[in-house]
């Protein structure tokens, strides 16, 4: 009897294709060029629709306290040479490893115009970067093209006119590390009502001559409360900070020791719009502690509107 598979050829092993081989550098390749791609479209994302932004300083308080997180539309200003996020890898190493406090990115240098360039409203929060430099700071659109700005006895002017101006009662801000009420605060730290301490700060309301309305800090007599006059030059807007006594903005030089803004910055210099709170942290964030995470979260805060937007009419 014949044996079935004696003379029968042996199968040979089909012979792996290209498709099948791929080395570990080209896999290794191919995940680059992924991650590059979804970097470039992120960038893209930051430097012409909108990017988060953290409030670094008391400067914009009552209503921004140190330790927030915003969202900045790019857009509605149209786009500059300030619009462009361009990342400093060495930067950020120093910023989260030795916490060096500098800025993340690179600015280009100064260029001329906006393209679909459009000026911002009275009362706008905006993203501001002065002249000859990489920061940013987050100021209150006062002055725009051709105002004339004064600040006498601490009281705002514009065009000859004090602007409406309201007693508020104060707000008391409760203690943490990103709200200590420190030595700028001195006299202010009370007991609050539930007897844990807090920044007790006195409030003023000031309303725009468009309608809108906003909460100022008076903490008395400071260098700012006597500015002016000034007329606000074309292609540029004057900004202040709303903790009005500790600010550095439009009224104050550029450089130190004032680190103002030089008087109303060049329209280009505007980076966005701060549009809205996403989360506000009380500073004890630990990267090393992840339950620290959670626990830093300040409750209330995300969500908060920063438009300005004009107080409706009083009808009858």
């Amino acid at each position: 009897m014949l044996n079935e598979t004696s003379d029968l050829p042996k199968a040979e092993a089909e012979p792996e294709t290209p498709a099948h081989t791929e080395t570990k550098g080209s896999a290794l390749w191919r995940e680059i060029k992924g991650l590059f791609w979804v970097l470039l479209a992120v960038l893209a994302f930051h430097s012409f629709i909108a990017k988060p932004f953290y409030i670094p300083s008391e400067s914009m308080m009552p209503g921004l306290l140190k330790g927030d997180r915003l969202v900045v539309s790019k857009y509605p200003f149209g786009w500059s040479y300030v619009s462009p996020t361009i990342p400093n890898p060495a930067a950020i190493f120093r910023s989260l490893i030795l916490r060096s406090g500098e800025p993340w990115g690179i600015t280009l240098p100064f260029m001329d115009g906006r393209v679909l360039g459009n000026l911002p409203t009275r009362g706008d929060v905006v993203i501001v970067t002065p002249p000859g430099s990489n920061e940013d700071y987050i100021k209150r659109v006062i002055g725009l093209p051709g105002d004339t700005i004064q600040v006498i006895g601490g009281r705002l002017t514009i065009n000859g006119t004090p602007v409406q101006s309201a007693v508020r009662p104060p707000i008391e801000v409760p203690l943490d590390a990103n709200a200590p009420c420190g030595p700028q605060f001195y006299g202010y730290l009370v007991e609050g009502q539930n007897g844990a301490p807090v920044c007790r700060l006195p409030i003023v309301r000031e309303t725009l001559p468009n309608g809108v309305s906003y909460d100022t800090i008076e903490l008395g007599q400071s260098d700012g409360d006597n500015y002016g006059p000034y007329q606000v030059p074309a292609g540029r807007v004057f900004v202040m900070g709303d903790n009005r006594d500790r600010s550095a903005d439009s009224r104050f030089p550029l450089g130190q020791p004032a680190n103002g803004l030089g008087g109303a910055v060049p329209f280009e210099n505007i980076g966005g719009r701060a549009e809205f709170i996403t989360f506000s942290l009380d500073g004890t964030t630990q990267l090393t502690n992840p339950a620290s995470w959670f626990s830093a979260f300040r409750s209330g805060r995300a969500g908060t509107s920063l438009r300005a937007t004009p107080a409706p009419a009083n009808t009858k």
